[in-house]
């Protein structure tokens, strides 16, 4: 019986190993802050892959900065050292500029608006294929919001208002070109450095969706938000190619749909943040003020110009054709 014992308990062991060894463990990185919806989106995600894969795959979730900065993630996706990211428009337009085309200024009135056009059969294959050319899996699109400008000043309320303001931008070329072109002097700072330089008044003003505001805390530095608009920001979801060449294709049908799903709810939370979140941050203090949107359109005409000039000008031109019929 002891002998018989033994056989068995060796026999669960081996298993249990077996099983340990099959699990297949993959990173996931991104700058947004813990609460954030594209935060909430990479849990869903993880959670739905480990669900569908039956434990096969766990995901690490690293938030704020964790496994290094927007840009340093996409060069480790295409290196293999990091699995995953939802990552920013600006950062992924270093190796596919052709994303650059979704942050044209005022081209979305609203995150449906530009839902379409990323999903757009066309448009999300063509990208589909650049994309795969670097090394990265397009997964699909979050929403990074539409965004506004926050400053520690006064109420911007015209294009004059940003003759010379310091202001925090993303490392975007679009996102630098428009407040170049507003007279305002665009700064490059990390975002998990941006509390910092606000506080400490290395800059005077920075932009980005409410619920980047919010959930970073910068409306305790920053108590005026301007509601300019001035553009939306996809988040492309990618995946190192060196990984996914890997897996199997059961497991690459469930990393797909766990994208899909958690895209869907992710998109959902922002869409339902920016009726909550203005009234919550004017309970903490900011003060909010609407802006002379067809002066800051007019602006924007040599920008537009520029970049339907520019090497990704055929793109441009199709996507703000995408967006006129939606």
């Amino acid at each position: 019986m002891i002998r018989f014992a033994k056989i068995g308990l060796c026999a669960v062991l081996l298993a249990a190993a077996g099983a340990a060894a099959a699990q297949t463990k993959l990173t996931l990185g991104y700058n947004a802050a813990p609460g954030n919806p594209r935060d909430r989106g990479a849990h869903i995600f993880a959670d739905r892959v480990k669900e569908l894969t039956q434990g096969a795959i766990v995901i690490q979730v690293g938030a704020g900065a964790q496994f290094g900065d927007e840009p340093a993630l996409v060069t480790g996706m295409r290196t293999g050292s990091i699995d995953l990211s939802p990552n920013v428009q600006g950062a992924v337009s270093a190796v596919v500029p052709e994303v650059n085309a979704f942050g044209m200024p005022f081209l979305f009135t609203s995150s449906e608006q530009a839902w379409k056009a990323v999903d757009d059969p066309a448009v999300y294959a063509t990208l589909k294929e650049k994309f795969e050319a670097k090394g990265l899996i397009l997964l699909g699109f979050m929403d990074q919001g539409i965004r506004h400008v926050s400053n520690n000043k006064r109420p911007l309320n015209t294009v004059a208002d940003f003759k010379g303001l310091k202001i925090r931008t993303p490392a975007d070329p679009v996102t630098v070109d428009i407040f170049r072109e507003l007279g305002a002097d665009p700064q490059q700072i990390k975002f998990p450095e941006l509390y910092m330089a606000l506080q400490q008044g290395v800059v005077d003003a920075q932009e980005n969706p409410l619920m980047n505001i919010d959930s970073s805390k910068l409306y305790e530095v920053q108590k005026f938000i301007s509601l300019t608009a001035h553009k939306w920001e996809s988040s492309p979801f990618l995946m190192s190619k060196k990984t996914w060449d890997r897996l199997s294709e059961p497991h690459r049908q469930a990393i797909r749909t766990a994208a899909t799903d958690a895209i869907a709810q992710q998109r959902q939370m922002v869409k339902e943040s920016d009726a909550t979140l203005m009234e919550k941050l004017k309970k903490d203090g900011v003060q909010f003020n609407q802006v002379d949107v067809a002066g800051m359109r007019a602006a924007m005409v040599p920008v537009l110009e520029k970049w339907e000039k520019s090497n990704i000008g055929p793109f441009v031109k199709q996507i703000r054709e995408v967006a006129a019929k939606n």
